[in-house]
């Protein structure tokens, strides 16, 4: 089993920043796929960014490109996303999560999820 801890959410206004860090812990995880995704009220899961977990590679949706960056602490089994001019539409519960099934934006092929972190940008 994994287990994902996300935390670093928060009430920020817009055009600021914030970062989430998500503590991976659990069975060996090399070959995994981290990844990021948020759900505002009302809205299906979105995904954000993901990140493989031994070869570094990433990707983002377009929605979140040129503001938001994941990156991941290999030592500390921490995976980040940095968020970077912050508009009120990003607001929303983010998900850490990890799939064990390859490189994929699709939520339904992520195995653990972490609790989520409220992320709120005001206007």
């Amino acid at each position: 089993q994994v287990q994902l801890v996300e935390s670093g959410g928060g009430l920020v206004q817009a055009g600021g920043s914030l970062r989430l860090s998500c503590g991976v812990s659990g069975r060996t995880f090399s070959t995994y796929v981290m990844g990021w995704f948020r759900q505002a009220p009302g809205k299906e899961r979105e995904f954000v960014a993901a990140i493989g977990w031994s070869i570094g590679s990433t990707t983002a949706a377009n929605s979140v490109k040129g503001r938001f960056t994941i990156s991941k602490d290999n030592a500390k089994n921490t995976v980040y996303l940095q968020m970077n001019s912050l508009k009120p539409e990003d607001t929303a519960v983010y998900y850490c999560a990890a799939s064990e099934r390859g490189w994929t934006s699709s939520a339904s092929e992520y195995n653990y999820w972490g609790q989520g972190t409220q992320v709120t940008v005001s206007s």
